[in-house]
């Protein structure tokens, strides 16, 4: 995870709070947020074992209204939005002509009255993207299309296999919900947008508030015995260890839906009709299969292969580490990257090379521990 220095950067609704917690602030996507507080590695088990409270109001949260919405949308984004249904989300991609990945994101039906002044799409994109992505929208939407940035909203994430105990206490109801459903919820007088989601493999809520209630919100939250406070750091890890890309490492203009390894983001009428940015060079790569592919990596010994690593099969030069670091679940060194697509097969033997030396590493399966996700229907 890439940091900046905390200079100049801009503030938080919650950055007193987080401060008087005692985290340790640094710099990034222009804002100044938390990496750790009492530990990388302890944040991250407690995520795994209870429910970590991390803010992630540095995201830009958009709203979309309009005749015809979703189907001005379908230009951008690959992913079915027509047949979304209310209170349902999906997770997209916004492309460019060539077919690269502008961001990627989490889009919403939203159920009308009562949710966002009768807005009809609700969408979280990455905070150091999130203007740019307002600019692209703004470029290629109609003008009927109307788009809100809401600035005035925080965004909070309660993660981890006892959030809903702590989260159904104060906010009851949310219990009711499955992976990838959201609703509109109160708690304090304020109005609340609860998805089931996340981004750490784990169980778990993102929670939109006014920002102006978030620190009241993140001090009943974290006053549950189950939930601490995380930071960035750990944030990282566990999206890593859950095989989810960092949009600037594992995504970019660069890559594409298929060779990174997201096309389940296009759903079957998208791929049949296409009519998306890109969608000529993509649907050919999905026929055709992509040069590159993005794979984990399970590594030998204790010491990490980082961003930018290179990845060879004996001699020759197949490919790059994207993300990568100590998995603190899994007790060794774990990687991403993007390797030719002859050298992507589960089980092929390669090597990384860190600091001049050679590391013994073999493309392993995603994720790196099974997602713990609230579907509808699993067992219990």
């Amino acid at each position: 995870m890439s940091e900046t220095s905390e200079d100049t950067m801009n503030p938080l609704p919650l950055d007193g709070w987080h401060r008087a917690q005692g985290a340790r602030m640094v710099g990034f996507a222009g804002y100044a947020m938390p990496i750790q507080y009492e530990g990388i590695m302890a944040e991250h088990l407690w995520t795994r074992e209870n429910a970590g409270l991390f803010d992630v109001s540095h995201m830009g949260q958009l709203t979309f209204s309009g005749e015809g919405v979703d189907k001005a949308l379908e230009t951008l984004l690959p992913g079915e939005i027509q047949a979304l249904g209310a209170n349902r989300m999906r997770y997209s991609l916004l492309l460019d002509e060539t077919g690269g990945i502008h961001d990627d994101l989490m889009v919403s039906r939203l159920p009308g009255a009562g949710a966002f002044d009768g807005a009809d799409i609700y969408m979280v994109v990455n905070g150091a993207t999130k203007f740019e992505d307002i600019g692209y929208l703004r470029e290629f939407l109609p003008d009927e299309i109307a788009m809100n940035h809401m600035e005035d909203q925080a965004l909070l994430a309660l993660q981890g296999p006892k959030a809903v105990t702590a989260l159904s206490r104060i906010v009851p109801g949310v219990e009711a919900l499955y992976f990838m459903q959201a609703g509109a919820f109160e708690w304090d007088d304020a109005p609340l947008w609860i998805s089931r989601s996340g981004y750490t493999g784990e169980d778990g809520f993102e929670i939109s508030v006014p920002a102006d209630k978030v620190e009241a919100l993140a001090q009943a939250l974290v006053d549950q015995d189950e939930v601490k406070p995380i930071g960035l750091g750990a944030r990282d890890s566990l999206r890593l260890e859950a095989g989810l890309p960092l949009y600037g490492h594992d995504l970019s203009l660069d890559t594409d839906p298929v060779s990174a390894d997201l096309t389940f983001a296009m759903q079957k009428r998208r791929r049949e009709e296409g009519g998306f940015m890109g969608a000529d060079v993509i649907l050919k790569k999905l026929a055709e299969g992509a040069a590159t592919k993005r794979v984990g990596l399970t590594i030998e010994g204790r010491l990490p292969a980082r961003e930018g690593a290179e990845i060879f099969a004996g001699d020759v030069r197949v490919g790059t580490v994207t993300s990568g670091g100590f998995a603190p679940s899994v007790g060794a060194p774990i990687a991403m990257g993007y390797v030719d697509a002859a050298h992507a097969a589960t089980g092929t033997r390669l090597q990384i090379e860190v600091r001049g030396k050679r590391l013994d590493a073999t493309v392993a399966p995603m994720p790196f521990v099974p997602h713990r996700y609230h579907r509808k229907g699993a067992a219990k």
